[in-house]
């Protein structure tokens, strides 16, 4: 591989980890958002290795 490969993978990579995380969608029904905790940054992590561990083979 050469540098200029490796140099757009890694802007490619880094776009990729500051691209901001989209919150849930608006809900129609009050009771729905009164009981839904708020989002934190902790859930997105959790997604995220979910996410990955659905892609790997035990």
């Amino acid at each position: 591989m050469d540098e200029k490969q490796l140099a757009k993978l890694v802007k490619k990579t880094v776009a990729k980890a500051n691209k901001p995380k989209t919150p849930t969608g608006k809900t129609y029904d009050p009771t729905l958002d009164a009981t839904r905790r708020p989002h934190s940054d902790k859930d997105d992590e959790a997604a995220e290795l979910f996410q990955q561990m659905k892609k790997r083979e035990f």
